[in-house]
């Protein structure tokens, strides 16, 4: 495992053109040797936008990622084609690989934008503001240096599979660089699956293996609304769903595919 103790303001620090090493901000929850996929995610956002050089003016409005395998903590790439370029509709690939292993992927569709708001209507209500909001820490249900390092305020009480929070989070996405409010929007919505936890983690493991993000308005930073349902089937199988917020109101939508099974016992 490399070394990590330096004082690092970022997630990832970038080593070569399309090559990355994370920071003890990214440490994951499940494991003390993995990446949190939520600042992964931002920075598969960031690397696309950073390769879209010929039509800038379409926006998001899907990102679909399947996690294939564990993120360990070391270096890594990320592999940004286009597959399906257009004049206003695009299809954005990107892979992510760990000692020559791919273990994430990430498939997006930019669209065209056009005034629309005369027939604009069907969103859900806006969450209140996080200002006067009470600090949640997240820290005594989940380990990692990602979770260390956000601010969450939570809305209303949580309980088992359900709660609202606004996450946000001071640290950079990639040490010196500006990152557009896109990629650091994305970078903390993964959070979800960790603030309406229906069983304990120290008793159940229910790690996502993917995540699917709808957008219909493109977010802003720096607070992310998280509304989020998780629940649990009969057969070892979970789905978190989260209506999306930034400060404007709600943005779109993100589900996650839960595996559930019980933690090995000693």
């Amino acid at each position: 495992m490399m070394d990590t103790t330096a004082p690092e303001t970022a997630y990832f620090r970038r080593v070569g053109e399309n090559r990355f090493v994370p920071t003890h901000h990214a440490g994951g929850a499940w494991a003390s040797d993995e990446q949190h996929f939520s600042p992964v995610a931002g920075l598969i956002v960031h690397e696309m936008l950073r390769a879209r050089t010929q039509r800038p003016d379409l926006a998001m409005s899907r990102i679909g990622f399947d996690i294939l395998g564990r993120i360990a903590f070391e270096e890594f790439e990320i592999r940004v084609e286009t597959i399906r370029p257009g004049r206003t509709i695009e299809l954005m690939e990107a892979t992510v690989s760990v000692g020559g292993r791919d273990t994430v992927s990430a498939r997006a569709w930019f669209l065209g934008a056009q005034d629309t708001g005369i027939v604009a209507g069907g969103e859900p209500d806006r969450l209140p503001p996080p200002d006067d909001l009470a600090p949640w820490s997240l820290t005594p249900v989940w380990p990692g240096g990602y979770i260390a390092s956000v601010d969450a305020r939570q809305v209303g009480i949580p309980q088992p599979g359900r709660a609202t929070a606004w996450i946000s989070s001071p640290v950079d996405l990639v040490a010196g660089e500006a990152a557009d409010p896109l990629a650091s929007y994305i970078a903390l919505v993964d959070t979800a699956n960790g603030i309406a936890v229906r069983q304990e983690p120290t008793k159940w493991m229910f790690p996502n293996v993917d995540m699917t993000i709808h957008l219909y308005r493109q977010p802003e930073t720096p607070w992310v609304g998280l509304d989020t349902s998780v629940v649990f089937g009969h057969d070892g199988h979970g789905l978190t769903t989260t209506v999306l917020h930034d400060l404007r109101g709600p943005v779109g939508y993100a589900q996650q595919s839960l595996t559930l099974r019980p933690q090995p016992t000693s």
